[in-house]
């Protein structure tokens, strides 16, 4: 970037520090932190097809793909992304049991290969424990990155139905020209919407194939066959394309009305030396090469989001990096389509890219182009082995300079915020303040400010300065707080990401000088039990992400929640646990008291989603095993193992 125009940058960014916030008329009045942007969309590809990115090879091992996956998600998570988009289609086949199309051979292998597990299932789970919005990927047309169909299972639709593919630049493609293939495209994807619970939908910039010199689209018979209301191929072939975006765009929101819809297009609409309406750029045109009229998407309504491929650099003079962006927020300026910019970290670093990517600071350099353009929603990255890689610290200068507060998802749609969460407790513990509170929504933000204001200011929230975590929890440890005095609010989110109003302010006094307290949950840890105790996530009273149980047994087989006591004392116990009609109406909680151990049965029928006190016991001064749920009761039911909390008085 030239010296001149990181200055305009700096400039204009500066100019920008009083945004006004959309939330509220009220936090129209806040000064808010463009670096701390309370809404915006941070994502990466997780590419699937050539094992790009996952699985990193066929054939791992179940456990492997899924050790493999986590760790993706856990990127993303320590790169404060609040999304993932994840190729599950990648060659007409399947990261899931579809119906309608052959197992992937990028998991196994071989195509049609059954991997053992459901990958949608797993991944989708995964990313919502992290409050990671799980976006599948498809890709319509590609039906091989080869041109042989013998190659293919032999039950796959495109060897069934020869008529429904072509060949061209020595890859198979499905004929979008021809409505039965349209519609079975769009059952294929509608069979993971309808069965999984994705967040969005997610198209490439594959349509027609790119154009390879001296080759013709091979459609001819079929323009001929459905194309004669049309003057030329071309408005045909981009007619076959839009079909497939706006019935998409129809059968999911349908089907399932939170979901998102988007697409990310190549970054070049037209020319502006082609179309008065283009961008000044004279690169490839995907209105005329692959017959993508993107631009009408927006203007139509036809997608929640796009996010064009804007891969190049600041002042290339064929597509710059800003004059496209800026194109492009006028595209959708008004139109209530959001715009997310695809982001090139393949190629900060890389060797053979110009010298514009060798800079450090080109990639964070785009983030703060998009400041000047307040229709910019987020930034996806390509891909996800080159956010991990970081070559030369490219995509930690974009953390440190953009990313150093959690974000929310932007909202989506009109629905309505849900009702305000409650914080029940904020006890200072050994590593920090653990947070509970009671709410019926997908989600929660948390928020902490220094000292006890009398009163939530709105500016507290008009940003994310003071936001901590998002969870789809109900407990969280902030393991940040340090010593000073903090009240926290919590909002709650819907699946649509509008935001409550703050909840009542909770404080929690200075470290150093409170009463010991600290909560054992079953994930911790601290707790341990026997093989016989399952895992459950049925009731919604839980405590953290799950709970044990176990049946009754005339053995004591205790679940133990080990603690360090820091001196000899009294100690209020407290206990967590869902309620159900078949629980247990006794169930023996043991106290390693002072003494000997005292025992006190809980009615786990009642109760449940809350603390509830078990009494004030003496105990020593040590780390051990110091509240059990035994299995040894005559009564029937289930006995639960959830979360202790142990308080000094």
């Amino acid at each position: 970037m030239t010296a001149l125009l990181r200055t305009v940058l700096a400039a204009l960014t500066a100019a920008l520090v009083s945004i006004v916030a959309p939330t509220s008329a009220v936090a129209a009045a806040c000064t808010t932190d463009p670096a701390m942007p309370k809404r915006q969309l941070r994502a990466m590809w997780i590419s699937s097809v050539a094992n790009i990115d996952w699985p990193s090879r066929t054939g791992l091992s179940v456990s492997a793909q899924q050790a493999e996956f986590r760790a993706w998600l856990d990127l993303a998570v320590a790169k404060r992304m609040n999304a993932v988009v994840v190729q599950v289609r990648p060659t007409a086949d399947a990261f899931w049991p579809s119906p309608y199309e052959p197992w992937s051979q990028w998991l196994t292998g071989t195509q049609g290969g059954n991997p053992g597990y459901d990958p949608l299932a797993f991944m989708v789970n995964e990313a919502h424990a992290r409050n990671l919005e799980f976006h599948a990927w498809f890709n319509p047309y590609r039906i091989a990155n080869h041109d042989d169909p013998s190659r293919l299972v032999a039950t796959h639709p495109a060897r069934q139905h020869p008529d429904w593919r072509f060949a061209y630049g020595g890859k198979l493609y499905y004929n979008p020209g021809i409505p039965e293939v349209r519609d079975f495209i769009e059952d294929a994807i509608m069979d993971a919407v309808s069965r999984y619970d994705v967040d969005g939908v997610h198209l490439d910039d594959y349509f027609y194939p790119y154009p390879v010199s001296g080759q013709a689209i091979p459609d001819s018979a079929t323009y001929a066959r459905y194309g004669g209301s049309f003057g030329n191929v071309a408005d045909w072939r981009r007619e076959n394309v839009n079909l497939l975006v706006r019935e998409l765009d129809q059968r999911i929101h349908a089907a399932k009305p939170h979901v998102s819809f988007g697409i990310s297009p190549f970054g070049i609409w037209r020319n502006a030396g082609t179309d008065p309406l283009g961008s000044p750029t004279s690169g490839l045109q995907s209105y005329d090469a692959i017959y993508a009229d993107s631009r009408q998407w927006v203007k139509q309504g036809w997608v929640d989001y796009l996010a064009p491929q804007i891969y190049w650099h600041i002042g290339f003079s064929t597509a710059a990096y800003e004059v496209l962006t800026a194109w492009w927020a006028d595209v959708v300026r008004g139109t209530g389509v959001q715009l997310v910019i695809g982001q090139a970290a393949y190629r900060a670093g890389a060797s053979g890219q110009d010298a514009a990517w060798q800079d450090p600071a080109e990639l964070s350099d785009h983030l703060f182009d998009n400041r000047r353009h307040p229709e910019v929603a987020g930034d996806i990255y390509f891909s996800a082995k080159d956010v991990k890689a970081d070559r030369i610290g490219a995509f930690t200068r974009v953390v440190n300079a953009h990313y150093t507060r959690p974000a929310l998802l932007p909202a989506r749609g009109s629905a309505a915020a849900p009702a305000a969460p409650s914080i029940t407790s904020a006890t200072r513990v050994s590593n920090g303040v653990q947070l509970a509170w009671t709410g019926s929504a997908t989600a929660y933000a948390v928020y902490r400010v220094d000292g006890s204001p009398p009163a939530a200011d709105p500016c507290f929230f008009a940003d994310a300065r003071n936001m901590v975590t998002t969870t789809r929890q109900k407990t969280f440890t902030d393991t940040t707080a340090g010593g000073p005095a903090y009240t926290y609010y919590v909002t709650a989110l819907n699946r649509t990401h509008q935001e409550s109003a703050p909840s009542t302010g909770k404080a929690a006094g200075s470290g150093g000088g409170g009463p010991f307290s600290v909560v054992i949950d079953n994930a911790d840890a601290g707790f341990a039990a026997g093989s016989a105790w399952g895992t459950s996530t049925y009731s919604a009273q839980l405590h953290g992400a799950d709970y044990r149980f176990a049946p009754p047994v005339a053995a004591s087989d205790p679940a133990w929640f080990r603690a360090a006591v820091p001196s000899a004392g009294n100690y209020r116990v407290e206990v967590w646990h869902p309620a159900d009609a078949g629980y247990n109406s006794a169930t023996p909680y043991i106290v390693a008291a002072s003494g000997g151990n005292q025992t006190v049965t809980v009615d786990q029928r009642t109760g449940g989603g809350t603390w509830r006190s078990i009494g004030t016991f003496p105990l020593a001064a040590g780390t051990y095993n110091v509240v059990g749920v035994s299995r040894w009761t005559s009564t029937t039911g289930y006995v639960i193992a959830d979360a202790v909390r142990i308080t000094e008085l």
